[in-house]
């Protein structure tokens, strides 16, 4: 499946704010925490929990966050479907990095263990 440019569009303008309590949700419903999501966020963005808490309280759209971000080298292991795309076959840069964090967020809430998440 391949993005258009208008769901690009859209990914570039939606706040993390706004997806953030959903992801606290998702993985809290599965028995995991939000210490482990940080730490997932992190491990993806470099960003500390002080980072992390200005990108929300300045609701900060997905493209801000992601230029602020370091992202981690090891990103591009993060492979599969997720959302119907297949991550590997995203051209859009931004699209695939927050598809990138929608994978491990879906991976921490299905309960795989940290190592394999973080991608080491």
């Amino acid at each position: 499946m391949k993005t258009t440019p208008e769901h690009n569009e859209r990914m570039a303008k939606l706040t993390f704010a706004s997806v953030y309590p959903h992801y606290i949700t998702k993985v809290e419903r599965k028995d995991r925490t939000k210490e482990e999501l940080h730490q997932v966020i992190a491990w993806l963005t470099g960003f500390d929990e002080n980072a992390l808490q200005e990108m929300i309280d300045e609701k900060a759209t997905f493209k801000t966050f992601f230029d602020k971000a370091t992202l981690n080298p090891n990103a591009p292991k993060i492979t599969g479907v997720i959302c119907g795309y297949r991550i590997e076959e995203i051209e859009n840069p931004l699209t695939k990095q927050v598809r990138y964090l929608d994978k491990l967020v879906d991976e921490l809430a299905k309960g795989k263990k940290m190592e394999k998440i973080l991608r080491k």
